[in-house]
């Protein structure tokens, strides 16, 4: 199947599930950081969730509770984004897209990235909107450190094979609210 037609099923059945109540349990994800990074404090990346995504927001309330540095994603233009540092309790701006995104203070480049998904397979193949935004970044932070790439989901989204071309980027793990892929 073409990525075009499997991002609009999947993006379909998100739209008209009940995904109100799962969550992903925020002691898989501090548990994989912690074993990454041994209790080093690191730099998070996360978005904020948009078109029916798995809400990372508490998530990252709770690293900034544990005295974690957290970030969203900044939209640029040519289909390039950065992170800027944001924690809850700070305001947003809505930018073109409708998407909230913190203001522009601090650029930070994040130790781990929670990455959101159309779609992903065990192979820890995952597909996007297709704009290429988190391959662009992803290979941006990789030229910069060492990064650990986090892709969260719902597990309805999982799929037998996700089309992949020369620049798609393969994620460490997969969590969803019933799995975890490594």
């Amino acid at each position: 199947m073409s990525k075009i037609k499997l991002r609009k099923n999947i993006l379909k059945i998100r739209k008209n599930k009940n995904t109100s109540n799962l969550k992903i349990n925020f002691n898989k994800i501090f548990n994989i950081i912690k074993n990454n990074f041994h209790n080093k404090k690191i730099l998070i990346g996360g978005y904020y969730p948009v078109n029916n995504e798995i809400d990372d927001i508490q998530i990252l309330k709770e690293f900034n509770k544990r005295n974690y540095k957290t970030s969203l994603p900044v939209i640029k233009s040519n289909f390039e984004m950065d992170f800027y540092s944001w924690s809850y309790f700070e305001s947003l701006k809505i930018n073109k897209f409708g998407i909230p995104e913190p203001c522009k203070k601090k650029k930070i480049y994040p130790d781990v990235i929670l990455v959101p998904l159309v779609a992903f397979d065990v192979n820890l193949n995952r597909l996007g909107y297709g704009g290429g935004y988190y391959d662009r970044i992803i290979q941006k932070l990789e030229n910069k450190k060492k990064i650990l790439k986090i892709g969260l989901a719902f597990s309805f989204q999982k799929v037998k094979k996700v089309p992949i071309f020369k620049y798609d980027k393969k994620l460490d793990y997969i969590l969803t609210e019933k799995l975890t892929l490594k």
